[in-house]
């Protein structure tokens, strides 16, 4: 496995168009714009793949996600990423994400760190085999889960601000959304 602070980004400004180039590393460090997917993985009975991050990850260790994914490299497009992330993360082939939406994200609480956040939904109907050095427990939860985790666990940043646009958006176009809520204070 190679180094991920020695992985080349693409750094964007608030246009999301490319103004450089700069290792994951010093894009952490100095606190440069880039690009990341997002991706929420359901089973067909509408149950969502919700994960708790290695203690090694550079951002956000330990902490619970609903979203498979991560930054886009250097050149990659954030279709391929999607792609690209979601098979290495649940160990899968075939994965077949479409995209939702995009946003901008910024650090919450004075931080220094923000990326553009393009979110996609995915269905896998069969086994998964989550990438070890990413995923240190996984389960398919109901929304109702969900929740119960949502009010007890720390979820990442980027995560509980992209569900609550996810769900804000289900409403929006009048779909039922997920009853499912990030905790108050947390976007």
């Amino acid at each position: 496995m190679t180094n991920p602070a020695e992985e080349l980004l693409d750094i964007v400004d608030d246009n999301d168009r490319v103004i450089g180039t700069a290792l994951r590393g010093e894009v952490y460090r100095e606190g440069l714009t880039h690009r990341c997917v997002f991706i929420m993985v359901r089973d067909p009975a509408g149950r969502i793949f919700v994960h708790r991050r290695t203690d090694t990850k550079l951002f956000a260790p330990g902490a619970y996600d609903m979203w498979v994914g991560g930054v886009v490299g250097s050149g990659e497009t954030y279709a391929e990423a999607a792609v690209r992330e979601a098979e290495e993360e649940l160990g899968v082939r075939g994965i077949a994400p479409r995209p939702i939406f995009k946003f901008l994200f910024r650090e919450p609480e004075g931080g220094k760190l923000s990326w553009w956040c393009d979110m996609y939904e995915a269905e896998w109907d069969g086994p998964v085999s989550p990438q070890e050095s990413e995923v240190a427990w996984h389960a398919w939860l109901t929304p109702a889960e969900l929740s119960e985790r949502l009010a007890r666990d720390t979820f990442v940043p980027d995560g509980l601000e992209a569900y609550r646009r996810y769900l804000e958006r289900q409403e929006g176009q009048g779909r039922p959304a997920d009853r499912a809520e990030p905790p108050s204070g947390s976007a």
